[in-house]
């Protein structure tokens, strides 16, 4: 089995210390074809995300779906790519660096990172980083507010299989998932509420989260349970009875059938039935991507103008909203009890353990 290249020998005397790791899904290095094959790739061999036999999978998908699919996702990309890069890297990074100055000013200073399951920074090479750093201790925050297999479970795959390779292994909790914390509930409607404050209320909210395939719900999967919880929940903090807001999936792929009601055809119905103005919130993505910035922020209101209504809305993700990083800080010192992360005055105690293993012969000081 091959070991990490991060793997060193044990220091006496080091102090402890403790890393928070932000996972997110991934995203191409740029706007290209050849990025997009390669992303793609990696993306759609995960079993966790094709549950479909690979000796069938996998010729279809080199052979068929990536020529096809890499060159069109490029071009969507391009249309959401920004000056430093994509907004899911830019976004996350940014949300990490924001809870890294929250958590300081609550005492913990602990290290603040973010990887991605799929492209860069990939997980084992941050892993790699913190392991050399010192790492004892490992929070993994998958950022996926409603659990599922495909997105929680595939990321801590990643760093099951890191720790394979790794012979002193960092002490290890999880964040499983947030999608009914109350704090999470409440900055979604707080932000929701300030738009309505500056742009008015729409007839219609609609609340749209990743889709997945069916048969997922049926073999045990929670996520469609929980989007409904996250749903069912902002509604009663929004206020609004079950006329005013409905809940949908997007990003269908494939001829299977997926978590219905579909996002766009649910937005062309609303039209054709007169609906006049919809406003349009993705509560399962932690930051704006692709997914929320060009499928819902532009071919949703695409769909919707152009089957008869008037007025689309797309709010942005929870993102780094200052409201935001200090609730979900919150979230993460709760998880964080018991750790002594705040700061202890033991640099004569790890003095004195260093002299000892020195005086017990030991190089490694």
């Amino acid at each position: 089995m091959q070991r990490s290249v991060a793997d060193r020998q044990y220091i006496h005397g080091t102090a402890p210390s403790t890393a928070v790791l932000l996972l997110n899904l991934g995203t191409p290095d740029s706007p290209t074809a050849p990025a997009l094959r390669r992303y793609l790739r990696e993306f759609l061999s995960d079993p966790r995300v094709v549950e479909i036999p690979r000796a069938i999978w996998l010729p279809l998908l080199n052979g068929v779906i990536l020529p096809l699919r890499a060159p069109k996702s490029a071009a969507k990309y391009a249309s959401i790519w920004q000056a430093d890069g994509s907004p899911l890297a830019s976004g996350t990074a940014a949300l990490a660096r924001a809870l890294q100055v929250s958590l300081d000013t609550r005492g913990h200073p602990v290290i603040v990172r973010h990887a991605m399951r799929y492209g860069n920074p990939a997980a084992a090479t941050v892993l790699d980083e913190l392991h050399a750093q010192g790492t004892t201790r490992l929070l993994l925050v998958p950022l996926y507010p409603q659990y599922s297999a495909a997105t929680t479970a595939s990321s801590l795959d990643v760093v099951m299989a890191w720790l394979r390779r790794v012979r002193r292994q960092p002490e290890l909790r999880t964040l499983r998932g947030y999608a009914d914390d109350s704090g999470y509930i409440a900055a979604l409607a707080r932000k929701i509420q300030r738009h309505w404050a500056d742009h008015g209320q729409a007839e219609q909210l609609i609340m749209s989260f990743h889709g997945m395939p069916q048969r997922t719900l049926k073999l045990g999967d929670p996520y469609h349970c929980e989007c409904h919880k996250t749903g069912r929940l902002l509604g009663e903090a929004l206020g609004l009875n079950a006329s005013r807001y409905k809940i949908t999936f997007q990003s269908r792929f494939g001829k299977q059938a997926w978590l219905q009601p579909y996002t766009e055809p649910t937005l062309r119905t609303l039209a054709k039935a007169g609906t006049q103005r919809v406003d349009i919130v993705c509560p399962g993505f932690a930051v704006d991507c692709l997914e929320t910035l060009e499928e819902i922020a532009k071919e949703g209101k695409q769909a919707f103008l152009s089957s008869g209504g008037h007025e689309y809305h797309y709010i942005s993700c929870l993102n780094d909203d200052p409201d935001w990083v200090e609730t979900f800080s919150g979230l993460i010192e709760t998880h964080l009890q018991g750790w002594p992360t705040h700061p202890i005055a033991d640099a004569a105690q790890r003095n004195a353990s260093r002299d000892r293993a020195k005086a017990m012969g030991a190089d490694n000081v």
